[in-house]
């Protein structure tokens, strides 16, 4: 465990680095990319095993996919693309009255940055932003969460031992050493996670005037419209949301479908979950939920709801489940004021609203908290169109979930209460880096009229102006 005094440390061995080198090259920064990329290669199996000491059960396959070669392959487009986002970019100036003058814009490095981490995806969110930090310039100290030892210990010790700890480090600690992070006045800092942690952390953050990024979550809506109800479209949103047992900020946390197919999705869904998941709570294919207390507030949702009278269909018996196990669970049109309906579910539980008409569920997401992502599963590009035009949210996939996150060349983030700033991609890198605007003035341009003394020269200019 890190104390703060440790912390402090590492955080004046980075200053001091980064003080002493504070425009890395691009050499220079493509290599600390490589000691990531390998460190992340030759960990694979030490990763799957510590991803399923804290999870208790964890495919390794969504490892591989999201954990390392999707992080991997992060790295590599922000490799691929670094020299074009690094280059000096011009801005065009009137040569009337700048003469020969230039102005251009550079992507300074803003220097040591902190990123707090979650424990829904500890190498993803953990090191997959690396990529557009390193790439800017920067230095990084990582603050993995506590709910996740197994994977913050190996993460501390692969990284130690692949790069410098004044280029990047890793702070594990518990509930203290958390709060205590974002008060170190950081150049900038990277919080993903929930609405009502992020306050504190804004609020820490402002002490310094921190610039910050907040990767929050919210109840990302699946849209159905009629003619979308379909056996392939519906195992997509149940896909999505058994990934990582529905533990995902972008996860599908409610579905709106047309009141007279209803019957039909929750047909699709059991035959989906029968045909391909059969033994879906003891089968290889699960993960864990993260510990005893969020198994607790999952199932607890559920109670809330059978008070309600409430449809419930569950996949697979509860009574079964072990190792943290919870099965796949559609409540069919839970009331609006249910629990199910006001918090963000992050688990194994699918609502399902009917609506009676398009109008009426594009107002429905419009009028509540704008989430990360919204699902749009239509072959129609007017409803397309209306939703990108009506609702509000940090990224929108249409016949799919998340994968607005998924792509290293699309800019992910939140917007309202899901967040605010960006990383992957371009989006990224302008984000970890400050766009310091430079003019190279010639000493005899024209524009030295607007400062006095005035005279005649500035007359004629300012005649011409009106």
């Amino acid at each position: 465990m890190t104390s703060t005094k440790d912390l402090v440390a590492l955080f004046e061995l980075q200053k001091k680095a980064f003080a002493a080198n504070p425009y890395p090259s691009l050499k220079q920064r493509e290599d600390r990319l490589d000691c990531i990329i390998q460190a992340l290669s030759s960990n694979r199996k030490r990763i799957h095993a510590a991803l399923r000491e804290d999870f208790s059960a964890h495919p390794s396959e969504q490892a591989d996919f999201i954990e390392i070669f999707g992080v991997i392959s992060r790295f590599q487009y922000v490799k691929s693309m670094m020299t074009q986002w690094a280059a000096k970019q011009p801005r065009e100036l009137d040569p009337a009255m700048y003469g020969e003058s230039s102005a251009f814009v550079i992507a300074q490095p803003k220097g040591v940055i902190g990123n707090i981490v979650p424990w829904n995806f500890p190498f993803d969110i953990g090191i997959g932003p690396l990529a557009e930090m390193l790439a800017g310039g920067n230095s990084v100290i990582i603050k993995p969460s506590d709910m996740t030892p197994a994977c913050s210990d190996l993460m501390k010790t692969m990284l130690k031992d692949a790069i410098d700890e004044s280029i990047v480090a890793v702070a594990p600690g518990d509930i203290e050493l958390a709060k205590f992070f974002p008060t170190l006045p950081w150049d900038h800092l990277m919080y993903t996670g929930n609405p009502s942690v992020a306050r504190s952390v804004a609020t820490a953050a402002a002490q310094n005037l921190t610039p910050i990024t907040l990767e929050l979550g919210g109840k990302c809506p699946a849209l159905y419209t009629e003619d979308a109800v379909t056996p392939q479209l519906v195992a997509s949103v149940l896909r999505t949301k058994l990934l990582k047992s529905g533990q995902v900020c972008v996860a599908p946390d409610y579905a709106l479908v047309p009141r007279a197919s209803v019957e039909k999705f929750v047909q699709y869904a059991q035959e989906f979950m029968v045909s391909e998941l059969p033994d879906y709570i003891n089968d290889l294919q699960i993960t864990g939920i993260i510990n005893d207390r969020h198994v607790e507030r999952i199932n607890s949702l559920i109670s809330d709801l059978e008070t309600t009278g409430t449809r419930i269909v569950a996949f697979g018996d509860i009574a079964e489940s072990n190792g943290r196990r919870l099965p796949l669970r559609l409540v069919i049109d839970p009331p609006k004021h249910s629990r199910v309906m006001r918090e963000e579910i992050f688990g194994p539980i699918l609502p399902i609203l009917p609506y009676d008409s398009l109008e009426e569920a594009v107002h429905y997401i419009a009028n509540n908290e704008r989430p990360l992502g919204v699902y749009v599963y239509s072959d129609s590009e007017a409803v397309k169109s209306q939703i990108l035009e009506k609702t509000q949210s940090g990224g929108a996939t249409f016949n799919a979930c998340a994968f607005q996150a998924a792509l290293p060349n699309i800019g992910f983030g939140g917007s309202g209460q899901s967040g605010y700033g960006r990383h992957h991609g371009i989006e990224g890198f302008r984000e970890f880096t400050n766009p310091r605007g430079v003019v190279d003035f010639d000493s005899e341009a024209l524009a030295l009229v607007i400062a006095p003394p005035y005279g005649s020269v500035a007359d004629s200019v300012l005649s011409s102006m009106t």
